[in-house]
């Protein structure tokens, strides 16, 4: 059965590309969730509407976060946390941290878009990659310090 894709599906296509695919998976996975419709040529041109104002959205949002990656490209932030010998935490440093220690400096990201592969735990500064959008990333320079 040949389908239009109206989302990008992992390992299947992107958006607005005809595909063919089982009937079963079709009708019971991908038309029932709206992530595809059948491939006619009043859908085909619906399709190409939707995809359209998806594009011109996508690119309005990647502005926005090439402006931001400028403001936020080598902001410091402090997090001071209790450490005992050797410069081991007591705890750790997350990405809800750094997402706290940034709204404390007027930037509102989400904690999801802080690429932190592991939480950090020890003392020292640390370069945390943000991303802001699929192809924008910026870094961010995260000191943690002792408690006093």
């Amino acid at each position: 059965m040949e389908v239009i894709l109206r989302e990008d599906i992992e390992k299947l296509g992107n958006r607005g590309q005809v595909v063919k695919v089982a009937a079963g998976y079709a009708r019971n996975f991908l038309l029932p969730k709206r992530l595809a419709v059948p491939a006619t040529d009043a859908n085909r041109k619906i399709v190409e509407q939707e995809r359209q104002a998806h594009l011109r959205k996508e690119a309005k949002l990647k502005g926005e976060a090439e402006d931001l990656s400028k403001l936020l490209n080598g902001v410091r932030v402090t997090i001071t946390q209790k450490a005992g010998e050797n410069d081991q935490l007591f705890g750790s440093v997350t990405a809800k941290d750094v997402a706290d220690a940034l709204a404390v400096k007027n930037f509102t990201i989400d904690r999801r878009k802080i690429q932190l592969e592991e939480p950090i735990k020890q003392l020292g500064e640390f370069k945390v990659p943000v991303r802001l959008h699929r192809d924008v990333t910026s870094e961010v320079i995260v000191a943690v310090v002792k408690e006093e």
